[in-house]
């Protein structure tokens, strides 16, 4: 949170490891079940654009409330979110959330620590968020709360299959790590250069293949995004 510009999105990102100086002046936000959307939402929008010299000084200002009724464009908020270069999650700096698909999906040779995304994608975070209501509310239906899928759109599907086929592909390989995160599998693929930077390609020609794939799936999805930023007063043209 470096800033409300264009110019500073490079400081929004998700990470399981804060610096001393993000903790310090409380640069960071928690993620729950109960704030993902929302924070998902904010994460795209100051991700979705790209900076250029015409727009880097364009301030993000409070959006009309009408964004949050828009199931389509918080789903592909979440996908978008899930499969961008700026989540930094690594299952080295923690147990790693962010795992969208089933074990049983990428062949994944063993147990996931974590089921967080893949009980939130399923609704299961519906019922735990309202069992404290349904339980104070004497008067009203009792019963819990039935759970729903999360409904994504065809640019999303697509974005989840070409991402899948990048997991898969992964969890054929020797030692692969179950909990691996999307940051995990670009790295493991395609290395670092000297300086300790993520190369930017990989001499895995398969991998190159399911990563060129996978990257038009999320063009298309970015594309999707980026005229509701505008039109629910994200940014301004």
């Amino acid at each position: 949170m470096l800033g409300c510009d264009i110019q500073n999105n490079r400081g929004v990102f998700l990470t399981s490891k804060l610096s001393a100086n993000d903790i310090r002046e409380k640069k960071y936000t928690e993620i729950s079940t109960l704030n993902i959307i929302p924070i998902c939402v904010y994460f795209t929008s100051r991700n979705c654009i790209p900076a250029t010299w015409l727009n880097d000084r364009d301030q993000y200002l409070y959006p009309h409330n009408i964004w949050s009724s828009d199931q389509d464009f918080l789903t592909n908020c979440l996908a978008y979110t899930i499969f961008s270069n700026s989540n930094n999650i690594k299952s080295a700096d923690g147990v790693n959330h962010w795992i969208p698909f089933k074990e049983e999906e990428v062949e994944a040779r063993d147990k996931y620590e974590s089921h967080f995304l893949l009980d939130f994608m399923s609704g299961k975070w519906q019922a735990e968020n309202n069992q404290e209501t349904v339980a104070d509310d004497l008067f009203e239906n009792t019963e819990k709360p039935e759970a729903h899928l999360l409904v994504f759109t065809p640019e999303a599907i697509e974005v989840f299959d070409a991402a899948r086929e990048l997991w898969r592909y992964y969890h054929k390989q020797e030692n692969s790590n179950p909990n691996a995160s999307f940051y995990d599998i670009r790295e493991h693929f395609q290395g670092r250069n000297a300086r300790g930077i993520m190369n930017p390609d990989s001499s895995d020609a398969v991998y190159t293949e399911l990563l060129d794939a996978f990257k038009q799936a999320y063009r298309n999805l970015s594309a999707q995004i980026e005229p509701k930023i505008y039109e629910y007063g994200f940014l301004l043209k």
